[in-house]
């Protein structure tokens, strides 16, 4: 970002009165909140680190799970730079107790640490993205970590599936001959967290080809909703894709179906809504014309006279209860969007085929609130979310309660500026274990993944 919300209100003066949001937010949230834990403010203040990685709240404690440069332990290479979109997944059969993690590695070119090319795992020599794997025992102890897939590029977030494989995106639209690529790049690929060479490194095609950000499956239908991070205009779509073998399990994807952009009547661009629980009924899918996008970027294409609704920064994407919900992480008039704003959630319920402005951050919202560029979410187990701060600064972990009160869950100590112009790598990938005593996040920047344990229930 060239300016960011707080150095955007610094000028101004401007101090709002906070996030507005749609009702009392709960239908946003289906963890297994209690009473009690619904109106917690959080965990009180954070805590330096004396060791200078991360600052947690009295009670929590952390554990460096890896970090970049490192041998892998799978003796492939060393651990890749710039740890991205991640998520948790039960042990195995015949391993209780563990916890496999599948971690996106968002290189391009010329990374600090490539994913290591393991032949049966790579798509494309010329990548340098990917995913690496870990296995976790009930102390977070690491069992094993290697390579999940090499090869591609930008990986940058995606989303887990029922049959418990993951789905990771490259947020990139390179061509085969472009860069050092020898094959087309900006699609999705399964990750099977178990065995990753039971899925290799095959592109679901089908799904398309454009700058993904991330997925989220609908457990009773199989659709697959996908977001589209465009930096430029026309800005990115919301996709759907219909399988042809819904809820088929490991590698049914790779049948095919067809992909679907979100037209909403009347509204090209999302930015232009600004109050929250504005609903529109009866939206629309309409077909995507070259889902390879072989000539056209997708959100270049004729979508035909009604046109096609478009959104800047359209990044996380999760299934909670009967609904998907997706970010906008910004918006800005100086880039062609038709307002300004620091982050939406939306959500949209497929039976009503009706979508919902639930929440809205600034440009009037108070400073202390994650409100610059919220990007990567996941469910907390107490009720609310966890989100993690995309911006400059000093960068957290927030969380959100039910009842919309925030509070700092995490701040990142390790400074990769100079000590008069300190800078900290963005928060990725937090997740939680499935038994939820657990929370996983990485730093992008040095790329570190850690493991948070504490009194999350209480």
């Amino acid at each position: 970002m060239s300016a960011t919300r707080r150095q955007i209100l610094a000028r101004t003066g401007a101090l709002g009165a906070g996030i507005a949001f749609s009702g009392s937010l709960t239908e946003l949230f289906t963890g297994t909140a209690t009473a009690q834990s619904m109106g917690q403010r959080g965990y009180g203040p954070l805590v330096p680190d004396p060791d200078g990685l991360l600052d947690l709240p009295r009670g929590f404690r952390y554990r460096v799970l890896s970090r970049e440069g490192d041998p892998l332990r799978s003796g492939e290479g060393k651990v890749p730079s710039n740890c991205d979109g991640m998520s948790a997944f039960p042990g195995s059969p015949g391993r209780r107790g563990t916890t496999h993690l599948v971690r996106n590695h968002e290189n391009r070119t010329n990374s600090r640490q490539a994913v290591p090319r393991v032949r049966e795992l790579t798509y494309d020599p010329g990548g340098e993205g990917g995913c690496t794997a870990l296995a976790l025992d009930r102390d977070n102890k690491v069992l094993s970590e290697r390579v999940a897939i090499a090869g591609t590029s930008t990986n940058c977030a995606g989303g887990p599936t029922p049959w418990n494989t993951w789905l990771t995106c490259e947020e990139t639209e390179f061509r085969a001959g472009e860069e050092n690529y020898t094959k087309d790049h900006g699609f999705i690929f399964e990750v099977d967290p178990y065995d990753p060479r039971r899925t290799g490194a095959v592109p679901l095609t089908a799904m398309g080809r454009f700058q993904h950000e991330a997925i989220a499956v609908d457990p009773g239908t199989g659709v697959v909703y996908e977001t589209e991070d465009a930096f430029e205009k026309p800005f990115g779509l919301f996709y759907r894709f219909l399988p042809d073998k819904p809820m088929g399990g490991r590698g049914s994807l790779r049948a095919g179906g067809r992909l679907q952009a979100l037209r909403v009547p009347g509204v090209a661009d999302l930015s232009a809504i600004q109050q929250p629980g504005t609903t529109f009924d009866h939206v629309t899918w309409v077909d995507v014309p070259d889902p390879l996008a072989r000539e056209t970027p997708i959100r270049f294409q004729d979508f035909g006279s009604q046109g096609i609704t478009h959104a800047q920064k359209l990044e996380g994407c999760y299934w909670g209860g009967s609904c998907v919900y997706f970010i906008s992480s910004f918006a800005h008039r100086k880039d062609g969007s038709a307002a300004d704003h620091y982050g939406q959630v939306w959500k949209y319920d497929p039976k009503r085929r009706r979508l919902t402005q639930v929440v809205v951050f600034g440009p009037d919202t108070d400073l202390q609130l994650p409100g610059e560029s919220p990007d990567n979410i996941c469910l907390a187990p107490s009720g609310g979310l966890m989100v993690c701060e995309d911006g400059d600064g000093a960068q957290h972990v927030f969380g959100l309660t039910r009842r919309g009160q925030v509070y700092a869950m995490a701040r990142g100590r390790q400074n990769i500026g100079t000590p008069e112009k300190p800078e900290w790598g963005e928060f990725a990938g937090v997740t939680f274990s499935p038994d939820h005593r657990t929370m996983y996040v990485n730093c992008y920047t040095p790329g570190t993944t850690f493991a948070v344990t504490g009194p999350w229930h209480d």
